[in-house]
């Protein structure tokens, strides 16, 4: 029950899209201009998107709170 490298990677960038628009708004609000909020969401994009690459992969090493399926003991 693990999963391949590259589905940690598409699921970091649709996370991180979603992040760095709240980021980006929450800047906005708290600054009023707009060419930083962008540069703080263009800055943590990156930082961000790694960070969760590496944190998923390390969770998908950690058998904690996974539940092994059961073999089928079939008797003919």
């Amino acid at each position: 029950m693990s999963e391949k490298s590259y589905r940690s990677i598409v699921k970091s960038v649709s996370w991180r899209t979603i992040g760095t628009l709240d980021t980006i708004l929450i800047s906005y609000i708290i600054t009023g201009k707009a060419t930083l909020a962008l540069s703080i969401g263009g800055v943590e994009v990156f930082t961000k998107m790694a960070l969760y690459y590496f944190h998923e992969r390390t969770w998908n090493r950690i058998n904690f709170g996974r539940i092994k399926k059961a073999d089928a003991d079939y008797q003919i």
